[in-house]
């Protein structure tokens, strides 16, 4: 039977009406507060220009522009605060200074008779060197400690360059024997490497650009380094200079077992022993730490048996084993084994005997 209100015959099919009609429609009541328009009621639409309706802003709205607007501030305070302190921080990156000329003095040292000469190992036991350690091993490191505006860290790679340098300038053997100045040149700051290069190519003695001062070379036409490995001892020391700026001392002593570089043939040449006493003055800022490399700021060199008429600009030019160094008036004696003093002022000193192997 048909209900109140519908045909006689019920709703006919395919029309709408019934309550499958609303059914995919429904106002629940979160949808209600989620409206964003909403119906004034009857007494307000009454009023004179009413609108039927007004926005409703919901409470999602309201919490995420108040959130957004806090996120806002929040980033100007951030900014702000970082400028503020930009302009007021008290310390002020050091301006970039640049590394001073390397100031360099080579000494000959000239044998009071006829050079010692014999198997090289012999000559090293006899030698004030018998002592000593073999290569890289007799550069020790000291005992780090921090300064007061450089770090323990800090100071031992100060230490490690000092000692790669050392190392480069003085034992590689491509280096010894004239082939390369590459190992010793790149530790070098970028403002001497100009200083450095005129050195290699045209060496002089005018206290800037004596080859001798930079690295350990012989002459590979004339002088061949042999077996036994050079024997060195000495001292690193360190001190802070500036609170932007550290210095490390370099102080040994290097002997080398040396021959003439053309034989005659059946017959080996006597050994002798060259000796080389470097004092390097080295200093290292933040930067040079960091990219591994020293700015030298003097040399001195003592180094024989030498003759005092030798040309010190260039290479080391030993006198090898028989060999004597022309008579010279007055040379004061100097012991190039006796670090940690002050360095000859002379042009030329007298090789002590006491540096030389003993009978």
């Amino acid at each position: 039977m048909a209900g109140r209100g519908d045909p006689p015959e019920g709703t006919p099919e395919g029309l709408p009406g019934g309550d499958d009609e609303y059914r995919a429609v429904v106002f629940d009541e979160a949808f209600v507060r989620a409206a964003h328009l909403q119906e004034f009621s009857a007494r307000e639409r009454m009023g004179e220009h009413a609108l039927a309706v007004r926005n409703r802003p919901g409470p999602t709205g309201r919490r995420g522009s108040g959130q957004a607007l806090l996120l806002v501030l929040l980033i100007l305070l951030a900014f702000g605060t970082a400028v503020y302190l930009g302009l007021r921080n008290p310390y002020q990156p050091p301006p970039d200074q640049r590394a001073e000329p390397l100031r360099t003095t080579v000494v000959p040292l000239a044998p009071q008779g006829p050079v010692p000469g014999g198997d090289p190992a012999r000559l090293l036991a006899r030698s004030p060197a018998a002592e000593y350690r073999t290569g890289a091993a007799g550069i020790n490191i000291p005992v780090a400690a921090r300064t007061l505006h450089f770090s323990e860290g800090q100071v031992v790679t100060a230490l490690s360059i000092a000692k790669d340098y050392l190392v480069a300038s003085s034992l590689e053997p491509d280096v010894l024997a004239g082939r390369t100045v590459r190992p010793a040149r790149l530790l070098l700051d970028p403002d001497q490497l100009a200083q450095f290069d005129r050195s290699v190519e045209s060496p002089a003695d005018d206290g800037r650009h004596a080859l001798a001062a930079w690295v350990v070379r012989f002459d590979p036409r004339q002088i061949a380094v042999v077996e036994p490995a050079p024997r060195v001892q000495g001292t690193l020391r360190f001190a802070e200079t500036t609170p932007d700026t550290l210095d490390v001392t370099a102080d040994h002593t290097f002997t080398y077992a040396l021959r003439p570089a053309v034989q005659t043939p059946g017959a080996v040449a006597a050994a002798s022993l060259f000796t080389v006493h470097r004092t390097l003055h080295l200093r290292f800022d933040r930067e040079d730490l960091r990219m591994h490399r020293a700015e030298l700021l003097t040399s001195t060199v003592e180094a024989g048996p030498q003759a005092c008429g030798a040309d010190t600009g260039g290479g080391l030019r030993p006198l090898l084993a028989g060999a004597e160094a022309p008579a010279e008036a007055g040379p004061a004696l100097t012991d190039p084994y006796a670090t940690a003093r002050p360095a000859a002022p002379a042009l030329c000193g007298a090789l002590a005997p006491a540096a030389q192997p003993r009978p």
